[in-house]
């Protein structure tokens, strides 16, 4: 048999084209009619045709670099659940939105998602091929939405998750960036002045002959320090970031970094938090979507940033693969919160382990979400007590040469 190129209309009068085996092209022809499929063109393929097609798609594979961001995958989901829930077929909605999509990149991969599925390929194998824009859950929940027919409500599931998802990290980013600005103001701050202000006020003082304050003479050798090796200061800062960044990136002093956050009192709370968070979440929408359980949890190691419950939750995996319940696998690594484990219990036992997995999600959110509030509100008064303390030494650092030569005079 033959390897033969076809073009041919479907039953809605859409253009197919691909490949197919055969004795002859009548032969082809004879098997697309018996398909439903109207042939327009059949064309014989070589076998090093078809190898160096294969090789292109190969490297084209390989030059899948686009990316999508969060927030445009959380629109794309969005409108494709609506879309498809609307009676559209798949390949119709993924040309709608390629055609409205905003961007090359996001354009790039709507259009090869729908170019793999007119080829045949499944929705989730397309999907597939760009990993770097869509996580793991993504592929398979949508594989299990083909596999039972409700593709339509996974998106719709898969939509509020990243919705979620995205909603979060944004509060979280929000709620840092005015402690962020008012650090680094204070410090360019309290620079500023001991590099130039207090200098030159108080070298009147100095020319005077005057024996200064300790505390002025202080500020005055840090301000000097700070004119002849700040800039030195700087760049070992930088260097010191760019190699901690690098050695942080080994898996080895990652983990024990890791480790180190979760043995720290008040970063264990914040780091267990929203790491558990994202993987009852994860949980939640794979297995309400009909994901094997242990499909479900090795996908959630995908949103687990912490190496150590990363592990713990593969741990657990391969005991639920041996029949531990998912719950006792949980309580046994000891990094898990007890709600979570609680709630998963009570799941297991009703058959509801995907709804109390959403439940709990929600509950550790808005824990987290009120305990980072707190803390940013914790974090401004403290600050400004401490700038007000360091500019008081400062005032009071010129003030005191003052003082001392009004003593003098009287």
């Amino acid at each position: 048999m033959g390897a033969f190129e076809y073009q041919a209309l479907d039953p809605k009068g859409k253009t197919r084209k691909g490949v197919s085996q055969g004795d002859s092209a009548r032969h082809v022809r004879q098997i697309l009619r018996e398909q439903g499929l109207v042939p327009l063109s059949v064309t014989g393929v070589q076998e090093e045709r078809l190898g160096a097609g294969r090789r292109a798609a190969a490297a084209g594979t390989r030059r899948r670099r686009a990316r999508i961001t969060t927030n445009a995958l959380a629109v794309i989901t969005r409108q494709f659940a609506t879309l498809l829930g609307s009676g559209m077929t798949v390949e119709e909605t993924l040309s709608a939105l390629a055609s409205q999509a905003e961007g090359y990149q996001v354009k790039s991969v709507l259009s090869g998602i729908r170019a793999q599925v007119m080829e045949g390929r499944s929705l989730a194998e397309a999907i597939e091929s760009y990993p770097r824009s869509f996580p793991e859950i993504y592929k398979a929940s949508v594989a299990a939405g083909e596999q039972s027919g409700n593709l339509s409500l996974v998106l719709e599931r898969l939509a509020d998750f990243v919705e979620g998802r995205q909603v979060l990290k944004q509060r979280v980013s929000i709620a840092l960036i005015y402690p962020v600005i008012l650090t680094v103001v204070s410090i360019l701050i309290v620079t500023g002045l001991l590099v130039y202000v207090v200098p030159k006020v108080v070298q009147v003082f100095e020319n005077s002959g005057q024996s200064l304050p300790l505390l002025t003479r202080i500020l005055i050798a840090l301000g000097e320090f700070l004119q002849q090796y700040g800039l030195w200061i700087l760049g070992a800062g930088g260097v010191a970031a760019v190699v901690l960044t690098v050695v942080f990136r080994l898996e080895g002093p990652r983990y024990q970094l890791h480790r180190a956050i979760l043995a720290t009192p008040g970063l264990r709370r914040l780091s267990r938090g929203l790491n558990t968070a994202r993987m009852a979440r994860t949980l939640a929408i794979m297995v309400s979507s009909g994901v094997p359980l242990l499909a479900s949890m090795r996908a959630a190691e995908g949103v687990v940033s912490n190496m150590v419950l990363k592990a713990n939750l593969r741990e657990a995996a391969g005991e639920v693969a041996e029949g531990v319940s998912i719950n006792r696998a949980l309580s046994r690594r000891g990094n898990f919160p007890p709600l979570l484990i609680q709630m998963v219990a009570s799941g297991e036992a009703s058959g509801e382990l995907g709804n109390m997995l959403e439940k709990s999600a929600s509950v550790m959110e808005r824990e987290l979400e009120s305990r980072v509030a707190v803390l940013v509100g914790l974090f401004e008064p403290v600050m400004i007590l401490f700038m007000g303390c360091v500019v008081l030494l400062i005032v009071l650092a010129i003030l005191l040469p003052i003082f001392d030569l009004n003593t003098l005079i009287g």
